[in-house]
């Protein structure tokens, strides 16, 4: 079991360098090089993890559930949440693309976010489904990614907490919008399964 306490622990396991902000860190998916373990690795964060991946060779286990990074899915992870990560083959090659967030508490103490955050249903492990994004919805999600990349790399100032924490909220309120389209759309479906399963 890895536990990271700290962003910067985080990128030093992954050989990047340290984090423009020690309390939140942006990173473009298909640039980590990092080589995986012949066994998945147990992993715990002290802090949050927003993510859309596509990957392919490579199995991730939130909890007790696989998921499928295959197709591009959207992912939310709490702290102290245990997951795994580990290669499928390792004589073929993994393919990765997309982006993570990943904020520590500390980064939004003292905020309303710091209150609401908890509110959203995804960061449960009893919400064990990907989150899959249609090709409109990933584009909504990239272009608040942008603006939240655009203003970390920026010369901070006294607007760039609150800035970023604001695009932050909204990247969380589509998440949940998501979630609910996804799960109208599927209720018939899983009415049948269960009533097969009656």
């Amino acid at each position: 079991m890895k536990h990271f306490k700290t962003i910067s622990e985080f990128h030093q396991y992954l050989n990047l360098p340290k984090p423009l902000h020690p309390l939140i860190s942006i990173l473009d998916v298909g640039t980590i090089s990092h080589s995986y373990d012949d066994e998945p690795i147990n992993m715990i964060f002290d802090f949050f993890s927003i993510s859309v991946k596509k990957m392919k060779n490579v199995t991730v286990k939130y909890g007790q559930y696989p998921f499928d990074f295959n197709e591009g899915t959207m992912s939310f992870m709490a702290p102290n949440q245990v997951f795994s990560i580990g290669v499928n083959d390792k004589n073929q090659k993994i393919e990765k693309s997309g982006w993570v967030i990943y904020i520590h508490p500390d980064f939004i103490w003292n905020t309303p976010l710091a209150k609401s955050i908890k509110q959203y249903d995804y960061w449960d492990y009893s919400l064990h489904e990907n989150l899959f994004l249609s090709e409109k919805e990933e584009m909504q999600i990239e272009e608040i990614i942008k603006n939240i990349n655009s203003e970390y790399h920026s010369n901070i100032d006294k607007y760039s907490k609150l800035i970023i924490i604001s695009q932050i909220e909204t990247l969380l309120n589509y998440g949940n919008r998501f979630y609910n389209r996804q799960f109208i759309t599927r209720e018939k479906a899983n009415h049948l399964i269960l009533e097969q399963v009656e």
